[in-house]
């Protein structure tokens, strides 16, 4: 699988502690289904699957264009602009 250019751009994911969870979700008493991590930001929000769609929105606020899992056991990217997964 060929890794696009922005995801070559971003350091490569480093095992975290579980974080505390989606930053909006958090703040309006929201529930999420799974927690990206943007890897240009460091911010946590909450995949397509949940209600809020936060990880996404932020990619749309900000224009950072690639995430990673924020739960442990996982250990993959995904690029926005390209929609790519490595």
């Amino acid at each position: 699988m060929s890794i696009c250019e922005h995801m070559k751009s971003v350091p490569v994911p480093e095992p975290k502690a579980h974080t505390q969870g989606c930053e909006e979700c958090l703040k309006i008493g929201q529930a999420w289904v799974h927690l990206r991590k943007c890897l240009v930001c460091g911010h946590v929000g909450c995949c397509d699957s949940s209600i809020g769609k936060h990880a996404n929105k932020h990619y749309q606020k900000t224009g950072h264009e690639v995430i990673r899992p924020a739960e442990p056991g996982e250990d993959w990217r995904y690029c926005y602009v390209d929609e790519t997964m490595a």
